[in-house]
């Protein structure tokens, strides 16, 4: 899953002088680890689901979005890991630049790792994702209660692209509700919708 620098990755993909997105200058870390969810209308429409780890967002593509049910497992593919000041961006990366297309903040907030052990040694929430189980009680604004990510495909050495599945547990912040409606949802930042970004973004450019 990358190191601290594994912004290299990200950088690389990014042309600076044409988008917005956060370079990654400065990782200002909070008490507790962040997490954020953001919704993206790039070449597929998809959530972003970002866990702090090791001075980074690490970063999974959730094409259906997380859920509040445990019924429902979410398929969560792995992209590069984002810096921290991404947890904030919103706004619309120009088309024919890498994901191009509107993003909103869909939900944020802290997280908690939940202890586990392998073979009597208790393993760090980052030890945890590269053996390819983590779980996780998260407080944000709309998702709360525990989670996890669970590596079906791929790792270390495999020669495979990495899949995982991100599941509700059971627990008293479960519920039936499952995932809004993308296009719906609203911005935890602004209250906008992903069309309404992309109209006061396209009306931006027009005045300039």
């Amino acid at each position: 899953m990358g190191g601290n620098d594994g912004l290299t990755a990200y950088r690389g993909k990014r042309h600076f002088d044409r988008t917005r997105e956060p370079r990654g200058e400065q990782a200002a870390a909070g008490e507790a680890p962040c997490f954020v969810v953001q919704i993206h209308d790039a070449s597929t429409l998809h959530f972003d689901f970002r866990l702090e780890v090791d001075g980074v967002l690490k970063s999974w593509s959730v094409p259906k979005g997380p859920s509040t049910d445990p019924h429902d497992k979410r398929l969560a593919m792995p992209t590069e890991d984002h810096p921290l000041e991404y947890r904030t961006f919103e706004g619309a990366i120009p088309r024919g630049e890498y994901g191009g297309g509107t993003v909103i903040v869909w939900d944020e907030g802290t997280y908690r790792p939940l202890v586990r052990k392998k073979k009597g040694r208790t393993l760090s929430f980052g030890q945890s994702l590269e053996d390819g189980h983590a779980s996780f009680w998260l407080d944000g604004r709309k998702l709360r209660g525990g989670y996890a990510l669970t590596r079906f495909r791929g790792g270390k050495d495999s020669g495979e692209r990495e899949a995982w599945l991100l599941v509700k547990e059971k627990d008293d912040r479960a519920g039936r509700g499952g995932t809004p409606d993308p296009w719906r949802a609203r911005s935890v930042h602004s209250g906008r919708t992903l069309k309404q970004v992309a109209a006061e973004e396209a009306a931006k450019g027009d005045e300039a």
